[in-house]
Protein backbone atom coordinates (compact mmCIF):
# COMPACT_ATOMS: atom_id res chain seq x y z
CA UNK A 1 0.00 0.00 0.00
CA UNK A 2 0.93 3.37 -0.87
CA UNK A 3 0.49 6.98 1.01
CA UNK A 4 0.21 8.46 4.17
CA UNK A 5 0.30 6.12 7.02
CA UNK A 6 -2.05 6.78 9.68
CA UNK A 7 -1.33 6.18 13.57
CA UNK A 8 -4.05 5.08 15.84
CA UNK A 9 -3.43 5.34 19.57
CA UNK A 10 -5.07 2.90 21.31
CA UNK A 11 -5.51 4.65 24.77
CA UNK A 12 -7.50 7.16 26.13
CA UNK A 13 -4.71 8.28 28.62
CA UNK A 14 -4.31 11.99 28.36
CA UNK A 15 -0.53 11.27 28.98
CA UNK A 16 -0.20 9.22 26.61
CA UNK A 17 -1.78 11.60 23.50
CA UNK A 18 0.35 14.63 25.10
CA UNK A 19 3.69 13.11 24.77
CA UNK A 20 2.68 12.68 21.12
CA UNK A 21 1.19 15.97 20.66
CA UNK A 22 4.39 17.24 22.06
CA UNK A 23 6.47 15.31 19.59
CA UNK A 24 4.42 16.50 16.47
CA UNK A 25 3.22 12.96 15.79
CA UNK A 26 -0.29 13.15 14.24
CA UNK A 27 -2.38 10.31 15.42
CA UNK A 28 -6.34 9.70 16.07
CA UNK A 29 -7.35 7.98 19.27
CA UNK A 30 -9.72 4.67 19.54
CA UNK A 31 -9.34 3.56 22.74
CA UNK A 32 -10.84 0.05 23.64
CA UNK A 33 -11.95 -1.39 26.84
CA UNK A 34 -9.78 -3.68 28.39
CA UNK A 35 -9.77 -5.16 31.53
CA UNK A 36 -6.29 -4.56 33.25
CA UNK A 37 -5.41 -7.07 35.60
CA UNK A 38 -2.76 -9.77 36.59
CA UNK A 39 -2.98 -12.91 36.06
CA UNK A 40 -1.95 -15.43 38.58
CA UNK A 41 1.70 -15.85 38.38
CA UNK A 42 2.30 -13.31 35.67
CA UNK A 43 5.25 -10.77 35.93
CA UNK A 44 5.28 -7.50 35.50
CA UNK A 45 7.05 -7.63 31.74
CA UNK A 46 4.85 -10.13 30.35
CA UNK A 47 1.07 -8.08 31.91
CA UNK A 48 2.31 -5.24 30.25
CA UNK A 49 3.25 -6.67 27.32
CA UNK A 50 -0.33 -8.85 27.76
CA UNK A 51 -2.52 -5.49 27.91
CA UNK A 52 -0.39 -3.77 25.16
CA UNK A 53 -1.58 -6.18 22.54
CA UNK A 54 -4.67 -6.72 23.91
CA UNK A 55 -5.69 -2.65 23.58
CA UNK A 56 -4.02 -2.92 20.15
CA UNK A 57 -5.72 -5.88 18.96
CA UNK A 58 -9.45 -4.76 20.48
CA UNK A 59 -9.06 -0.79 18.55
CA UNK A 60 -7.59 -3.07 15.59
CA UNK A 61 -10.63 -4.89 15.07
CA UNK A 62 -12.89 -2.19 15.60
CA UNK A 63 -11.76 0.02 12.84
CA UNK A 64 -13.73 -0.67 9.22
CA UNK A 65 -11.66 -1.70 6.35
CA UNK A 66 -9.88 1.03 4.64
CA UNK A 67 -7.65 2.26 1.85
CA UNK A 68 -4.94 3.96 3.87
CA UNK A 69 -2.01 2.91 6.13
CA UNK A 70 -2.72 2.22 9.39
CA UNK A 71 -0.90 1.85 12.02
CA UNK A 72 -2.28 0.52 15.44
CA UNK A 73 -0.15 1.47 18.70
CA UNK A 74 -1.13 0.06 21.88
CA UNK A 75 0.72 0.60 25.37
CA UNK A 76 0.21 -0.89 29.10
CA UNK A 77 2.48 1.03 32.19
CA UNK A 78 2.71 -0.16 35.33
CA UNK A 79 5.10 -0.15 38.76
CA UNK A 80 7.37 -2.84 40.06
CA UNK A 81 8.34 -2.04 43.51
CA UNK A 82 12.09 -1.53 45.20
CA UNK A 83 11.61 -5.31 45.97
CA UNK A 84 11.72 -6.15 42.11
CA UNK A 85 8.69 -8.32 41.71
CA UNK A 86 5.87 -6.20 43.43
CA UNK A 87 3.39 -4.34 41.12
CA UNK A 88 2.01 -1.25 42.00
CA UNK A 89 -0.87 -0.88 39.70
CA UNK A 90 -3.32 2.28 40.13
CA UNK A 91 -4.64 2.75 43.31
CA UNK A 92 -7.95 1.04 44.73
CA UNK A 93 -8.05 3.71 47.12
CA UNK A 94 -6.43 6.54 49.20
CA UNK A 95 -5.38 4.06 51.59
CA UNK A 96 -3.62 2.15 48.95
CA UNK A 97 -2.26 4.86 47.31
CA UNK A 98 -0.80 6.40 50.63
CA UNK A 99 0.66 2.49 51.09
CA UNK A 100 2.45 2.34 47.69
CA UNK A 101 3.80 5.80 48.14
CA UNK A 102 5.51 4.44 51.58
CA UNK A 103 7.02 1.50 49.52
CA UNK A 104 8.66 3.83 46.90
CA UNK A 105 9.91 6.19 49.42
CA UNK A 106 13.21 7.26 49.46
CA UNK A 107 14.26 4.34 47.34
CA UNK A 108 14.33 2.86 43.83
CA UNK A 109 11.80 1.03 41.72
CA UNK A 110 11.47 0.85 37.73
CA UNK A 111 8.39 1.98 35.38
CA UNK A 112 8.10 -0.67 32.99
CA UNK A 113 5.69 0.06 29.53
CA UNK A 114 4.92 -2.74 27.16
CA UNK A 115 4.22 -0.97 23.65
CA UNK A 116 2.41 -3.20 20.79
CA UNK A 117 2.06 -1.90 17.12
CA UNK A 118 -0.38 -3.55 14.41
CA UNK A 119 0.15 -2.81 11.22
CA UNK A 120 -3.32 -3.22 9.85
CA UNK A 121 -3.29 -4.02 6.15
CA UNK A 122 -0.93 -7.03 6.28
CA UNK A 123 -1.02 -7.78 10.28
CA UNK A 124 2.47 -7.70 10.39
CA UNK A 125 2.90 -7.17 14.68
CA UNK A 126 5.65 -5.65 17.07
CA UNK A 127 5.83 -5.29 20.73
CA UNK A 128 8.50 -4.16 23.37
CA UNK A 129 9.04 -3.32 26.81
CA UNK A 130 10.88 -0.17 28.00
CA UNK A 131 11.96 0.03 31.59
CA UNK A 132 13.39 2.85 33.63
CA UNK A 133 14.24 3.10 36.97
CA UNK A 134 13.51 6.48 39.23
CA UNK A 135 14.76 7.07 42.69
CA UNK A 136 12.54 8.86 44.73
CA UNK A 137 14.08 11.08 48.16
CA UNK A 138 12.06 10.11 51.51
CA UNK A 139 8.27 11.44 51.87
CA UNK A 140 6.90 12.62 54.93
CA UNK A 141 3.40 11.75 56.04
CA UNK A 142 2.42 15.45 55.33
CA UNK A 143 3.77 14.85 52.25
CA UNK A 144 1.97 12.32 51.07
CA UNK A 145 -1.09 13.13 52.66
CA UNK A 146 -0.98 16.33 50.63
CA UNK A 147 -0.55 14.34 47.82
CA UNK A 148 -3.34 12.32 48.35
CA UNK A 149 -5.40 15.10 48.61
CA UNK A 150 -4.92 16.88 45.71
CA UNK A 151 -6.37 13.55 43.73
CA UNK A 152 -3.46 13.46 41.42
CA UNK A 153 -2.29 9.87 42.35
CA UNK A 154 -5.59 7.75 42.58
CA UNK A 155 -5.68 7.33 38.60
CA UNK A 156 -1.73 6.88 37.75
CA UNK A 157 0.24 3.18 38.29
CA UNK A 158 2.38 3.61 41.64
CA UNK A 159 0.46 6.42 42.59
CA UNK A 160 2.19 9.09 41.01
CA UNK A 161 2.96 11.15 38.38
CA UNK A 162 6.43 11.88 37.42
CA UNK A 163 5.58 15.29 35.56
CA UNK A 164 3.27 16.43 38.61
CA UNK A 165 3.93 16.66 42.46
CA UNK A 166 5.79 13.86 42.65
CA UNK A 167 8.94 15.25 40.10
CA UNK A 168 10.24 17.36 43.25
CA UNK A 169 10.72 14.13 45.22
CA UNK A 170 12.87 12.45 42.25
CA UNK A 171 16.55 12.44 42.63
CA UNK A 172 17.67 9.75 39.94
CA UNK A 173 16.14 8.47 36.36
CA UNK A 174 17.77 5.95 34.49
CA UNK A 175 16.35 5.34 31.31
CA UNK A 176 13.69 7.19 29.17
CA UNK A 177 11.82 9.58 31.35
CA UNK A 178 8.70 9.69 28.81
CA UNK A 179 8.43 6.36 29.78
CA UNK A 180 7.59 7.37 33.34
CA UNK A 181 4.94 9.65 31.72
CA UNK A 182 3.43 6.53 29.84
CA UNK A 183 5.00 6.28 26.41
CA UNK A 184 8.54 5.63 25.74
CA UNK A 185 8.83 7.79 22.75
CA UNK A 186 12.03 6.65 21.37
CA UNK A 187 11.00 2.93 21.32
CA UNK A 188 7.51 3.63 19.62
CA UNK A 189 9.55 5.76 16.84
CA UNK A 190 11.46 3.25 16.34
CA UNK A 191 9.65 0.64 16.41
CA UNK A 192 6.72 2.33 13.99
CA UNK A 193 9.91 3.26 11.75
CA UNK A 194 10.72 -0.26 11.39
CA UNK A 195 7.13 -0.71 10.19
CA UNK A 196 6.88 1.63 7.67
CA UNK A 197 6.21 5.16 9.50
CA UNK A 198 7.74 8.09 7.63
CA UNK A 199 6.38 10.96 10.06
CA UNK A 200 3.80 13.70 9.39
CA UNK A 201 4.67 14.10 5.67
Amino acid sequence: MEGKTTLILASASPRRAQILRDAGIAFEVVAPSVEENVLPGESAEAMVLRLAEAKARAAAASIAPQTRQILVLGADTTVVGPDGATILGKPESAEDAARMLRILSGRTHRVLTGIAVIRLHDGEFRSAVESTSVTFADFGEDEIASAIASGEPLDKAGAYAIQGRAGKFVTRVEGSYSNVVGLPLERVRAILSEMGWTGNK
